[in-house]
């Protein structure tokens, strides 16, 4: 008994160690063999996509023998015996002509199958060839106990590789909704500014060149990023950030670059920095202008020897990344005045895209607002039909200082605040309302609020039967008179919404 309990210990061993994408339980068929001195020992594993048993592991088998095993167990002459099973059962050999071909020396041997369970699932049988003995019960318990193992390994290893392929599959889904997100038809707008940052982008994408973004805060510099990294040859590995305005001098390098373990007081282990997290990949400096000077010099080395080492290490690190950076500075000026250096601007301008500001694609606000509106409505369950024309007027005679951020702020606050299915102008921020920064509002009185907003009501209206005073003083729930009253007094002109 004490051996067969060694055996059960080494079996478990084996099964535990076993880090293989598929168990091999070939030395676990040895190892029952060997343990209790059996002729021979092989494992049948039901496989549901051929609805057969077939062959797993073996001990005690030369080649032809084994297969005639496999094409035994193909044949079905297991079959039987499996879905009878419940315990350890002894078959004689000779009984069975079938199973003459494991019997070489002749004799009286005997064959002992065990079913191997998942939970309460028959999922194959641990076999034994005997050497004419009769099989002791601490010798079928031996068995049981080591077809228990089998199938809780098996079990273990079923669910390892149904959660990696769901992770798998999840990845690729996660990566695939990432592409059609940026997907460059998803770039909002049809101003000519925008058409001509959209031809660059797709010019650039598929070339592993250094691309500078520049713009103003808000533009969408990093939206663009994701657009050329998720349309490159590099779209299926990392995409890297780091906001070089966000982390002090100290840390900046230890993030670009990594440290090894005792570098500063404080690093207890290897880390590992942007540049290598972002191996085979991209890597997207924003705020590149406010890059120290000191990591400006490492950064240049990086770009022209494709090499670095980690701070505190002398280990040279070869990498292989695509870098694109941004920044919303004027970077001739600070090379002027000495905040930037001017190699360092060349190696990083190989490819330049400027993105205009808000005020200079007038045309794509009304674009950008109803992309926002869908957006922000699904987003907090609401459900807002338009943008009324009062509200559309505010929208464009604002300047936005601060661009595509600024618009898509503003229209997730109304969505917000919208208490019907239209959004009015009183939804919108009070930076779009006030005379200092829209230049579209005077002071007002009481009256003269409420007339604002009988104006906003019924050109509202207007424009919702097309410019019918009639049907708009119905849905106003007045009169056709004074509705007309009412048109004539603030000088709204129906005709504008017939067109």
């Amino acid at each position: 008994m004490d051996n067969s309990i060694k055996t059960l210990r080494e079996i478990a061993d084996l099964l535990a160690l076993n880090t293989a994408n598929t168990i091999n339980l070939n030395p676990v068929a040895e190892r029952i063999a060997g343990g209790l001195g059996f002729r021979r020992s092989f494992v049948l594993l039901y496989r549901a996509p051929a609805e057969q048993l077939a062959a797993a592991a073996s001990s005690g088998f030369v080649s032809a023998e084994f297969r005639k095993l496999e094409t035994g167990a193909e044949a079905g002459i297991f079959a039987e015996l499996f879905e009878r099973s419940a315990g350890a059962e002894t078959i004689e050999i000779s009984h069975r002509p079938s199973f003459h071909f494991l019997d070489r020396e002749g004799g009286n041997a005997q064959l002992v199958l065990v079913p191997i369970k998942s939970g309460k699932k028959k999922i194959g049988l641990l076999v034994v060839q005997t050497n004419g003995n009769a099989v002791s019960s601490s010798s079928a318990e031996f068995l049981e106990l080591a077809a228990a193992l089998i199938g809780q390994a098996l079990r273990v290893e079923t669910a390892v590789l149904g959660e990696r392929e769901r992770l798998r599959e999840e990845n690729l889904h996660l990566k695939q909704e990432l592409k059609e997100k940026y997907d460059f038809s998803h770039i909002v707008g049809n101003s000519n500014a925008i058409r001509i940052v959209y031809d660059q982008v797709t010019q650039v994408a598929r070339s592993n060149a250094t691309v500078l973004l520049r713009g103003e805060s808000g533009t969408g510099k990093e939206m663009i990023a994701n657009a050329i990294h998720y349309n490159s040859l590099r779209s299926r590995r990392p995409f890297i950030k780091l906001n070089c305005a966000a982390l002090p001098d100290t840390l900046i390098e230890s993030e670009l670059f990594g440290h090894e373990r005792g570098a500063f007081t404080g690093a207890d282990r290897l880390k590992r920095g942007r540049f290598e997290l972002a191996e085979g990949g991209t890597l997207f400096l924003d705020e590149i202008g406010d890059l120290p000077l000191q990591t400006q010099i490492k950064l240049l080395r990086v770009l022209q020897e494709r090499e670095f080492e980690r701070l505190g290490g002398t280990e040279t690190v070869k990498t292989n990344i695509r870098l694109i950076t941004a920044t919303n500075k004027n970077l001739e000026e600070a090379i002027q005045t000495g905040a930037f250096r001017e190699d360092l601007y060349y190696r990083l301008n190989v490819f330049s895209i400027h993105l205009p500001p808000l005020r200079n694609r007038k045309s794509d606000v009304l674009l950008l607002a109803e992309h926002f509106l869908e957006k922000y409505e699904n987003e907090h369950g609401k459900r807002i039909r338009r943008i009324s024309t009062p509200a559309i007027d505010m929208l464009m005679s604002y300047h936005f200082p601060g661009n595509v951020r600024e618009l898509e702020n503003a229209i997730e606050r109304a969505v917000l605040a919208c208490d019907s299915n239209v959004i009015h102008g009183h939804h919108l921020p009070p930076t779009l309302q006030t005379a200092e920064v829209s230049g579209t509002v005077t002071s007002m009185s009481l009256s003269g609020a409420v007339h604002a907003f009988e104006r906003d009501l019924i050109q509202d209206a207007l424009k919702s039967t097309r410019g019918n005073i009639a049907k708009a003083a119905k849905m106003l729930d007045s009169t056709e008179r004074i509705l007309g009253y009412k048109i004539k007094k603030f000088g709204i002109v129906p005709a504008r919404f017939r067109q």
